[in-house]
């Protein structure tokens, strides 16, 4: 018997699904290509801009003081604090500042020296470059952690010539309750008397990780330092 099967015949679909995936990997390199020049392109352009600078005492010469310093004070008008981070963008560093003026506490002098101080902030108020800052809040959790609290730990001794208008060095320890954890912090600060104010003036490093705090990433753009510090100038007038 004659066999009169024809030719076996191959099917090509898989020809074709060698083709769809060649077509796919091209794809993929083409985007992984335009990507990294867009970012190489953005990297040459983008400028972060320079935050204010620290806060410290007023440069201009202090007015004679009036009246004793012992006694309760206040925080008034003038007093600012916020926070300073270092970020990185794109290979560029800049620092991200915050500002809010929504300050409130007070502190006790008695026989030459601060014997009690508290202070608190709200974060839900600061602004970075005059707004609000969703990124910001994300990273504080602020919703659920809105206020920051300083809490004197040690008297501060201020030398006989506070009165003078001279600029006073010191050193304050505090308990710093921030993002749910409280913990024990030491800091520079610079005070003086100003005609009926006492002004003070100092910052606080914060390592993020010692308060839980989880700092922000831009993924393939950039990231914020994990510390920074936080920033004051306080105004305070007798009650």
């Amino acid at each position: 018997m004659t066999d009169t099967a024809g030719p076996e015949v191959q099917p090509r679909h898989k020809h074709h699904g060698g083709q769809r995936k060649h077509r796919g990997r091209r794809w993929l390199l083409g985007s992984v290509v335009v990507l990294v020049v867009l970012i190489a392109v953005a990297a040459a352009l983008v400028k972060p801009q320079a935050g204010p600078p620290p806060l410290a005492l007023p440069t201009a010469a202090a007015a004679p003081a009036a009246g004793p310093a012992d006694g309760r004070w206040s925080l008034g008008a003038g007093s600012v604090a916020g926070f300073r981070v270092s970020q990185n963008i794109l290979g560029k560093h800049a620092d991200m500042v915050g500002r809010t003026h929504t300050l409130t506490g007070s502190i006790t002098v008695a026989h030459d020296r601060v014997t009690a101080a508290t202070f608190r902030l709200d974060l839900t108020t600061i602004t970075i470059d005059g707004k609000p800052s969703s990124q910001f809040a994300q990273t504080l959790d602020s919703r659920r952690h809105p206020t920051v609290t300083v809490t004197l730990a040690q008297p501060i001794t201020l030398p006989a010539d506070l009165n003078t208008g001279a600029t006073i060095p010191a050193t304050a320890t505090a308990q710093l309750a921030l993002h749910g954890v409280t913990r024990l912090v030491t800091f520079p600060v610079t005070g003086r008397r100003n005609g009926a104010a006492l002004e003070a003036a100092g910052s606080i490093p914060i390592t993020f990780s010692d308060w839980a705090i989880k700092p922000q990433s831009y993924g393939p753009i950039g990231s914020l330092a994990d510390q920074g510090v936080a920033e004051f100038l306080l105004v305070l007038h007798r009650q």
